[in-house]
Order: structure tokens, then sequence, then C-alpha cells
């Protein structure tokens, strides 16, 4: 009797169910409406109870070797024939790795792919791109638009694992592009496409694919509202390389940037613009940030950011106007909201400008990039306070600086990289923190400790202390 009871209450215990957080695999014994791991809502499901195995020592595939006899021959890049996203993958595809490459929906991550597909694709190396999202005719008509055509270049329609898998083995690509991975499903595995479990089997199909191939495959991934990369967060682990590709869909720039790279550095950003014919990579996108003008127009400023390790000559605008409600507009676009309400804070506490606090102010940037670096702080003051009174900024002038809540203006990373590229597109003039460093021959750079300081360059600008000059010996 108590035998049949101890097997009862065994049966019962590997019966009950458990729970498991699609996002970080938390499990837990009753069902919750909020992982207390990872505080994501609706994302704990019921699944079976894991049963306990041990797993024997087995035979070994390949013997163990001293790294040294290892050949790194193999892993050697070979170029997409895309040269900005060969900077961002560390000089181009390794055979075997496995790219996932992230972005909103529109923003043109399949126009870019099957650029590259039609550019990688050569007698000795073929490409296979599968869609999961369009069918074949769809696919074909983007290729026409952006002249994408190549005898070397397969397509297939598929959303069924096995099938892709079967492609591999007709086929025999060196490069396999997979749009996108939250579409395909294998039928063993129980789910919707684009669940934990469905994404985990096909990221981990394809790879060992990839890997015993020596095959490079690129993976398209969906994201969330908030800009994460849909499906479990194992997916990003799995993966070699994860990019994200960005971009305003009301504006022409596009950037990939890094985020995580087996074979590269992850502070590369590749520019490209989305036009009509496809697109283009950039490899000098300063101008897409730039307005130029006859004459200065109050309100703007110049500041040179740093994506990565490039730098971008961009453009900070401002506009005041008198407020005709009792709470004054404060309105952004490409900037921290957060950064300009401090700005606005310290010009008027600081620096004395009081013109400010019961006005409408709009301030943006041009051509669609974003400015989140402390690096462009100065430059959205100097705008802010030349839209205030009225009065432009000297023409060719650009204003690199973090500025604190006490009125400084705090020394940033990379100023004589940020210099040098503002004297290769003509400006002459610069408003930098202390020791800048070395100064490009020609140009003309204003030491500024303070804001106090930073305001000199407006002819009707107010300071406490002189400013330093420096120009190149």
């Amino acid at each position: 009797m108590n035998g049949m009871a101890a097997r009862t209450a065994r049966s019962s215990a590997k019966d009950r169910p458990s729970y498991r957080c699609t996002d970080c695999g938390w499990t837990t014994a009753k069902w919750l409406g909020r992982c207390p791991e990872c505080q994501a809502w609706g994302t704990v499901e019921e699944m079976g109870a894991p049963a306990v195995r041990t797993t024997a020592a087995g035979r070994v595939s390949t013997a163990a070797v001293p790294i040294a006899q290892v050949d790194g021959r193999t892993a050697t890049a070979r170029s997409t024939g895309v040269d900005e996203l060969d900077r961002v993958l560390g000089g181009g595809l390794v055979p075997g790795a496995v790219v996932l490459l992230a972005g909103e929906p529109g923003v043109g991550k399949s126009t870019l792919l099957l650029d590259v597909a039609a550019k990688a694709a050569s007698d000795e190396h073929r490409t296979l791109y599968v869609t999961g999202e369009e069918s074949a005719s769809q696919v074909r008509l983007r290729a026409d638009r952006i002249n994408a055509l190549n005898d070397h270049l397969y397509l297939a329609a598929e959303t069924d694992l096995s099938a892709v898998l079967g492609h591999l083995d007709a086929v025999k690509p060196s490069l396999l592009i997979l749009d996108s991975v939250q579409t395909v499903a294998s039928p063993e595995i129980d789910g919707a496409p684009g669940g934990m479990a469905q994404v985990r089997e096909v990221a981990g199909a394809l790879i060992r694919a990839s890997k015993e191939r020596g095959m490079a495959t690129l993976l398209v991934g969906h994201v969330t509202k908030d800009g994460a990369i849909a499906g479990p967060r194992l997916l990003e682990h799995l993966v070699d390389v994860v990019l994200s590709f960005e971009g305003d869909r009301h504006a022409r720039l596009r950037l990939v940037r890094g985020i995580k790279n087996r074979y590269g550095a992850t502070d590369e950003v590749g520019c490209f613009e989305l036009h009509d014919e496809g697109i283009t990579g950039l490899a000098d996108p300063s101008g897409l940030f730039l307005t130029r003008r006859a004459e200065a127009v109050p309100g703007t400023c110049l500041t040179v950011t740093l994506e990565g390790k490039r730098p971008l000559v961009a453009e900070v605008q401002a506009l005041t106007v008198d407020s005709q409600i009792p709470s004054p507009r404060r309105t952004t676009s490409g900037l921290e909201t957060s950064r300009v309400s401090m700005m606005l804070a310290v010009l008027e506490q600081r620096g004395r400008i009081t013109a400010l606090g019961k006005r409408d102010i709009y301030s943006a940037t041009v051509g669609g990039v974003k400015l989140t670096e402390p690096a462009a702080d100065l430059a959205i003051a100097l705008a802010l306070a030349s839209a205030a009174s009225d009065v432009p900024l000297p023409k060719n002038l650009v204003a690199i600086g973090e500025v604190g809540l006490a009125g400084e203006v705090r020394r940033v990373t990379g100023v004589q990289r940020r210099l040098a590229e503002a004297h290769r597109l003509g400006f002459t003039h610069a408003l930098v923190p202390a020791d800048p460093g070395k100064v490009p021959a020609g140009m003309k750079v204003i030491e500024v400790a303070d804001m106090g300081d930073a305001l000199r360059v407006l002819p009707r600008g107010r300071s406490r202390t002189p400013a330093r000059e420096r120009s190149a010996e």
C-alpha cells in the first residue's frame, strides 16, 4: 500500500505542469502574468516538465589539437560586394558565420540583402535567397527594380525548414539568405512560426548546416515595438554576428550598427541611402546632414558626432516663437528631449538668457540623423541661444563639447578625429573644450571653459572670461 502511494506521488509530480518565460527561460510551477526575472508581461507559457537525463561520454568527432596547429585560413572573410556592410562585418563574411540582421518593417532589410545576394554570387560561389514573407515573383520584381539579377543567384519561397535544408543539398550555396527566421517552422516541433521553440529549432538547424558546409548565412529578424529583436534572447547568443538596421522611413539615411561580432569590432557603422532604384552605400554621408546656405541663419549650429569610429558632421536647428498657450511647447526631432531641456535650463541659469522660458521651442537635426551623445550639447545650446537672440553664428563654425549643469564645457572623446573631419569638409573655426590636442593646419580652434566663453561667438553674447584661441603652428 505504501509502495502504491509512493508511485502515485511520483507520477503526480512528473505530470504536474510547469511554466517557462519565452524571453529569458525562467521556469515556475504556476502561471504568472509577469515574469519576475525579466519583468516581461504575457511571456509565461505552459510546458511539459523536463525529464532528468544523464549523458555518458561518447566518441569525439574531431581530435583536440594545440591551438597553434589550427588552420586559420579557412576563416578568412570574403567580401559581400557592399563596402559599407563589409566595414561593419570586419572585412566581409567568414565561411560558416551566421549573421542576424534585425530592423523595423519597411526600413529596407530585404532590399539590402537582395543587393548583397546578387553582388556576392559568382561562378565559384552560389547564393541562395529563401523568402518566407513574399512570393518568388514579388522578389523578382524588386530584383528588376534594383538591378539585382545574377545567373548564380537562386531564389526559393519556402516556410518549411525541411524544404530549406533540401534546397541547400540541391544548390550547395556559399551564402544563404533567409528572410525571415520568424516565418520558417519545423513540422516536428509544436508551436506556431516565430515562437520560442520554432525559432530555436530553425536557428539551430541552420547554424549546424552553416558550420558543417562552411556556408555563410544571413538571417533577417523582426523587432518588437520597443526596438528589441523579436523571439527568444537565445537567438542572439546562438548567432555569430548581430546587426541592427536603423533609419527613419521618411528619410533617406539608413545605418547598420554592429551589436555583436565574433569576427571584428562592434563600434563600426555602415551608412546607406535608400532611394527608388535601391540602396547604395555612402562612403561620405556628411552631405546628407548639412544645409548649404549663402548666408548664415539664426538658430543653426554644426557639430561633429561619432557613429562608432566614423565622424559625421551634423547640423542642429532651433526655432523659438511666442507661445499662444499657457504651457509653451517643447518639440524635438532627432535629439533627446531630456538633453534639450537640460540645455534650456543651463542657458537660463548660467547664460542669463531668460527669453526662452515663455516661448515655444522647436529643435531638430537635418537629414534624419539622431544625435544622442553628449558631445552635441554645446551645439544644441548655441543653436538655442542663437534662435533666442535672432543672431546667426559665424559661418564655417563647428561646436564640440559636453555641457554640465554648472555651465562648464567638458572634454569628449575623439576631438582630434572630429576636428580633422570638419577641416576636410572646409570648416575653418571650431569651439572645443580645453586641451583639444593637435589642431589641423589652417583651422582656428577656440577653447571654451564654460557657457560664458561659448556665448562670445554671438555678436551680442556675453562672457565672463576671455576665451583662448589656438591655431595650428
